[in-house]
């Protein structure tokens, strides 16, 4: 079973992907996590990534690509897997879908977690974060025990630059021009799924897991 993973920012699609990925035990993959590994082992495509990271660069699409195919074709991903946050762009899924050909498959399934921008903003400025450890809360949906500390490491909790929505405004902005498109792309491929994202998030996958099937 072979998924992409489509939403905005914020939209929660991360968050679906891993109870995807746990579900039908296969593996989540994310393009950070895929950079951050081959750089970590400083394989070749690590270390060609890592010279456009390094810069502040984005990494380019074809190199991108072979790092997914690199990691699709490991042997944890012979029964499928979960790809969130790839492909962004159009460029990126036909260099995805002309490399899958080559190896003789295809994509099952993209899943469009569909939240209205308005909840995204919402959503995201009420996210806070742990500098420390890294731990995420919400103001609302998932606060800490005590305000503004972490319940983990007891450090401070802050609002991230990228959730403020201001920032949040902007990255929308780039999905709708960049990313929406893809929609459109795996309709005609009959693979698009739409789910309502605004859903509590158990309900969320509820859904998700009737279009996957048990």
């Amino acid at each position: 079973m072979k998924i992409i993973m489509l939403g905005a920012p914020g939209a929660g699609k991360g968050t679906q992907a891993k109870q995807i990925a746990a579900k039908y035990q296969i593996p989540h993959i994310s393009t950070g996590d895929i950079f951050r590994a081959n750089i970590k082992n400083g394989t070749e495509l690590g270390k060609k990534a890592k010279t456009y990271m390094d810069q502040g660069a984005l990494v380019p699409d074809e190199l991108t690509c072979d790092l997914v195919m690199d990691r699709i074709q490991q042997e944890d991903c012979k029964n499928g897997f979960v790809l969130d946050g790839f492909p962004r762009t159009i460029p990126q899924a036909e260099a995805l879908d002309a490399a899958l050909t080559k190896i003789g498959q295809t994509m099952d399934y993209a899943i469009d977690v569909d939240v209205p921008d308005e909840n995204i903003v919402n959503r995201m400025s009420g996210r806070r974060a742990c500098l420390n450890c890294g731990a995420t809360y919400h103001i609302v949906f998932n606060p800490t025990k005590v305000e503004g500390k972490c319940d983990a490491c007891g450090n401070d909790t802050v609002l991230r630059d990228d959730d403020k929505p201001e920032t949040v405004q902007k990255r929308l902005s780039v999905y709708h021009e960049q990313t929406q498109p893809l929609i459109d792309y795996y309709k005609k491929q009959n693979i698009l799924k739409s789910v309502d994202g605004t859903l509590p998030m158990d309900d969320v996958f509820a859904a998700i897991v009737d279009i996957l099937g048990e």
